[in-house]
């Protein structure tokens, strides 16, 4: 029966992965991963030889009030962090499982031994890289890449190191090697992360999603449980080529992402006033409220690209009432959405289903690219880097050969944006600068609320 309850919640896990792969079918992918986890984790507490219900029990009611609570507090501009948390989490228990299995020593021959040895080595970089990804994604430590002297061969020392100690741990079964590679590894995975420049934190929390999945297999094998290995590899497989997807979007390889030190490049000057001021002192044009309405109003086709500084803003609602307006003066109002827009993938599409926007409004950057030319404004809220021409028109570019969407070809391009500070990358936006570009400075809340009232006849500020 055991058995049985562990392959249902195999295929309620596959169903879940399935379900997740599109926003329409979002949800019930959500309900097959619950149903699934609970027949996971009753069918374990239900294995022969289980007596420990009171820990067990205390441990469950504490972890999942902790859970619990956080979730409901956590805003969805601070998921990606929260996600880089929970990978940690998995990391943190691959280790211990397998720190555990050799202090009890279960597994005494070779091939256990060879499991217990990778579940640590693939958990505890898993626990540091997500703990550094974390604290990058929350602003504790600066999306700046930490760039050591000798890091590559500091990083090469430290896997040969681990090679050794493995090695010495499957041969000898002696305790000393198995707690110097937890370290070892450790301090490689917080390097490696260190090293990663806040442009590629979206990637890094894929990679990091896909390293969970793999510690969770190795617990499994070290644990004889044949449910975490299928669901560690489902993960595993899953956020590698979710991670492979992204790279490509961003024009580069997992690799490059993982040699680190992108987005330490040139970056916008700041200057004196405010703003506006400095940015008109560089020749861009700024307009206001009233204008960027009035030229939305007289549309007939308006895409919206939201990016982070949406997701900062949380104007994700004041934006839908914006296009319910809109549509009520006959204007077709689309939004497009750039696969590593945000800081998580999906998080655009995400915060848009929170403001209960229309799954057939919602148009990926392969979709949407080709119509650009024929619309006639295009509202950037927030996003820089996947609107950024250079992508396409500056070979030497950091980000040259990234695909982008290409709003630059519309008719007229209202950017939202707090300054003209450049995005993760560290490089200015030659698209601020473009005679067919308006910026409008301030927070993305406050300005597309702006629009609303000018829309609905009440007057602005």
């Amino acid at each position: 029966m055991i058995q049985l309850a562990y392959l249902a919640a195999a295929v309620c896990f596959i169903l879940s992965l399935k379900g997740l792969s599109t926003p329409a079918t979002a949800k019930r992918g959500n309900l097959y991963g619950i149903v699934g986890m609970t027949l996971a984790v009753g069918a374990t507490l239900a294995a022969p030889g289980l007596t420990a219900y009171g820990r067990i029990a205390v441990a469950a009611l504490a972890g999942g009030a902790i859970g619990a609570l956080l979730a409901s507090r956590v805003p969805m501009t601070a998921m990606p962090e929260m996600v880089a948390l929970l990978h940690s989490f998995v990391g943190a228990a691959a280790t211990l499982v397998g720190l555990s299995a050799h202090h009890h020593g279960v597994h005494p021959d070779v091939i256990a031994r060879v499991e217990i040895f990778l579940g640590v080595v693939i958990g505890a970089p898993t626990l540091t890289g997500s703990l550094i990804a974390f604290a990058k994604l929350r602003g504790t430590i600066g999306g700046k890449p930490l760039l050591l002297p000798g890091r590559h061969a500091l990083n090469v020392a430290g896997l040969a190191a681990l090679l050794a100690l493995g090695a010495w741990y499957v041969a000898a079964a002696d305790g000393p090697p198995l707690w110097l590679a937890a370290l070892v590894a450790g301090l490689v995975g917080a390097h490696v992360i260190l090293a990663i420049g806040g442009a590629d934190m979206p990637v890094i929390v894929s990679v990091l999603n896909s390293a969970s999945g793999w510690a969770a297999a190795a617990t499994g094998f070290v644990l004889g449980n044949d449910l975490l290995i299928v669901t560690g590899a489902l993960v595993g497989a899953s956020g590698a080529i979710l991670s492979t997807i992204m790279s490509r979007g961003m024009n580069r390889s997992i690799g490059s992402v993982l040699v680190g030190g992108f987005g330490d490049g040139d970056s916008a000057a700041e200057g004196a006033g405010t703003p506006a001021a400095q940015a008109m002192a560089k020749g861009v044009n700024v307009g206001d409220v009233e204008t960027a309405v009035e030229l939305m109003r007289g549309a007939r086709n308006v895409v919206i690209v939201p990016g982070y500084g949406m997701a900062v803003a949380q104007a994700q609602h004041p934006t839908w009432q914006l296009v319910q307006r809109l549509e009520h003066e006959g204007v077709r109002v689309r939004f497009a959405i750039h696969p590593v827009a945000g800081r998580l993938p999906g998080h655009m599409n995400v915060l848009l289903a929170e403001a209960d926007v229309p799954y057939d409004q919602v148009f990926e950057m392969d979709d949407i690219n080709p119509d650009l030319p024929e619309t006639e404004v295009v509202l950037v809220l927030g996003a820089n880097d996947i609107v950024n021409p250079d992508a396409l028109d500056r070979p030497g570019s950091p980000i040259y050969g990234m695909p982008i969407l290409e709003v630059f070809r519309a008719g007229t391009v209202i950017v939202v944006k707090r300054s003209l500070n450049p995005g993760f990358s560290g490089i200015d936006n030659p698209l601020y600068y473009r005679d067919n570009t308006m910026m409008v400075f301030g927070d993305a809340r406050a300005v597309v609320e702006a629009m609303v009232k000018e829309l609905k006849g009440a007057p602005v500020g």
